[in-house]
Parts: C-alpha cells; sequence; structure tokens
C-alpha cells in the first residue's frame, strides 16, 4: 500500500491521482480525507494521534512547508518518526532543489533531508525546482506592466505536473522493486531557464522591476502571514542573482515524456484575466 501525505494539495493531489491512474493501491492521507471516500485516511501532522502507518509500504512525503521553520520540522519529524515505529518500507520525499539553499524555505528541507539519512528507513529524495506556476503568479503583469524585482535573472522553473509526474514514476517503481530508487537524491530543476522579461514579452507587457527594497515596502502594506514576507523576498534575489538558473536535472531521465514547456505554463499561470 502506498499512501501520499497532503493529498488535498496542488503537487500532492496530482501525485495520488497519478498513482490512482497507474492502478497502484494508495491512501491519500490529508486533514480533509472526505473528499477522497474510502481511499481517504485523516492525516494531520500537527496531531501525533492521526498518523496511521500500518500497513503502508510506501510513503510518499510531500512537504509541509507552508508554515514557519520550527513547525515544519516538528511536522516531518512527526511523520517519520511514525513511519520507523510502524515498519513503513520506504520514503519518497518532495525537496528542494539543491540550488535553492538561499531560500528562506531551503532550511527545512535540508534538515529533513538530513533526519531521513539517519532514520534506518529507505528513502528516495526528489529535489524539486521552482514551480513554474509561481514564477508566472508572482510575475503577472499589473496594469500592463511587470514589477517583480526579478531583475535580469534566469529562473530554470519546471512544470508541477511534471514534478508530480516524477513522483508517481519514482514510488509506482519502489511498490514493484524494494530497490529501486534507494539512497537516490534526484535533482529536478526545469531543463531551460527564463527570465521576468521573457514572460512580459508573452504577455505583451513592459517590464520595469522594482528594487527588492520597493517590493519589500509594498508587501508590508498586505496581509500576509509573518513567515510569507521573507519566503517571498528570498525568491525575489535569488533568481535575480541568477543562483536559479541551471538547467542540469535528472528530470527528462525519469519523465515518460519530454519535460513541459515551463515559460508556457509560466505564462498561462500568470495571464492577465478578461476585463
Amino acid at each position: 500500500m502506498l499512501l501520499v501525505t497532503g493529498a488535498s494539495g496542488q503537487l500532492g493531489s496530482r501525485i495520488h491521482a497519478g498513482l490512482v491512474a497507474a492502478g497502484l493501491p494508495v491512501l491519500a492521507g490529508s486533514r480533509t480525507p472526505g473528499a477522497f471516500g474510502a481511499a481517504g485516511r485523516l492525516l494531520d501532522l500537527d496531531d501525533p494521534a492521526t498518523l496511521d502507518l500500518t500497513g503502508v509500504g510506501v510513503l510518499v512525503l510531500v512537504s509541509a512547508g507552508y508554515a514557519e521553520d520550527d513547525v515544519v520540522l516538528a511536522r516531518h519529524d512527526r511523520v517519520l518518526t511514525a513511519a520507523e515505529r510502524q515498519g513503513v518500507g520506504h520514503v519518497v520525499y518532495t525537496s528542494l532543489t539543491g540550488a535553492g539553499d538561499h531560500l528562506g524555505f531551503a532550511l527545512a528541507h535540508r534538515w529533513t533531508e538530513r533526519r531521513l539519512a539517519r532514520s534506518g528507513l529507505r528513502w528516495t529524495v526528489l529535489r524539486n525546482g521552482l514551480y513554474a506556476e509561481l514564477f508566472g503568479q508572482l510575475a503577472a503583469p499589473q496594469d500592463g506592466v511587470v514589477t517583480a524585482p526579478f531583475g535580469t535573472g534566469a529562473l530554470a522553473a519546471v512544470a508541477r505536473q511534471d514534478l508530480a509526474d516524477v513522483a508517481v514514476r519514482v514510488a509506482a517503481d519502489v511498490a514493484t522493486d524494494p530497490d529501486a530508487h534507494v539512497g537516490r537524491v534526484y535533482e529536478l530543476a526545469g531543463t531551460t531557464a527564463f527570465t521576468a522579461a521573457q514572460l512580459a514579452r508573452a504577455w505583451g507587457a513592459e517590464h520595469r522591476p522594482v528594487t527588492l527594497g520597493a517590493q519589500r515596502a509594498a508587501l508590508a502594506g498586505l496581509h500576509l502571514l509573518p513567515f510569507q514576507p521573507a519566503m517571498l523576498m528570498s525568491m525575489y534575489s535569488t533568481v535575480a542573482a541568477g543562483l536559479l538558473a541551471g538547467t542540469g536535472s535528472d528530470l527528462p531521465d525519469l519523465l515518460a515524456h519530454p519535460p513541459r514547456d515551463a515559460l508556457a505554463t509560466a505564462v498561462a499561470a500568470g495571464a492577465p484575466g478578461p476585463v
């Protein structure tokens, strides 16, 4: 039996759907399991009492990274402790690209990778690149102008569905061959890099990026959670510095199809709606 955590989320739902489509026995771990019917299992990483992993041979641990680091570390530690105690055979973890250590949410991923390495569990780490959809949304034009402070830096973004497809491939392999992918760390950045200026041209918009300081001031006026501004600013600055432009990736080798057009995916995600 396989189980996907965060199965109600944007990545987890795609992974779960892919495993179902592959005809594999898979449970959907979620705080709202009712949407999955008999395949749903209550799984709240903030509540140890719900961490029932009995009968699970392959656990796809989708990072619960949308919170402060101490919260995320505690969540991941709880579920891995439960996996150790309840005899889970293999953990597939969705981590962050190795080039992303300057990002404000990298710490929890690197900690979790180390926690896995010392766990005694069999494991595979999928170091996901930043989503093309996210790049498009953050760069989306306002009144015909792209102002997001990505500068001239390029990003090797990757379509979310491609990352889900890789997770499905790896989890399915492990389910049929316990020795598959053991101890492997796969880098899953996009295979092409593009800039906010390229997105602006595709939208027919002007590219006029503001400074990081101006963007930080603008974020201060929004109703964001306390940890969000630092996370967002780290994405702007890391892309602008050119640190996420590398396209060396295991992605093509793990997909059963050519990688999706990440630029087109980003354009679609940030495209202005009808007036």
